[in-house]
């Protein structure tokens, strides 16, 4: 199993955990509540998973332009 992380505004790949034994708990997936994890969490068919977050270059254009969150894809 692995888990990608990608960020959920431009699609850049973030990191890559390649490891057969990962917890849920060690990843801090358990405090997440049931509709963070269907939005950020995604489980494929191969047994890997997803994780949609948002990268610092992003993070920072939503900041000074609070604007584009408005939009469905602001940073594509």
């Amino acid at each position: 199993m692995s888990v990608n992380y990608i960020c959920r505004h431009c699609g850049t790949s973030l990191g890559r955990i390649d490891q057969d034994h990962v917890s849920e708990t060690k990843l801090g997936f358990h405090s997440l509540t049931p509709e963070e994890r269907n939005d950020i969490i995604s489980y494929n068919s191969n047994g890997d998973v997803t994780v949609r977050v948002t990268c610092d270059y992003c993070r920072e254009a939503l900041d000074n332009h609070p604007e584009l969150s408005l939009l469905s894809n602001p940073l594509q």
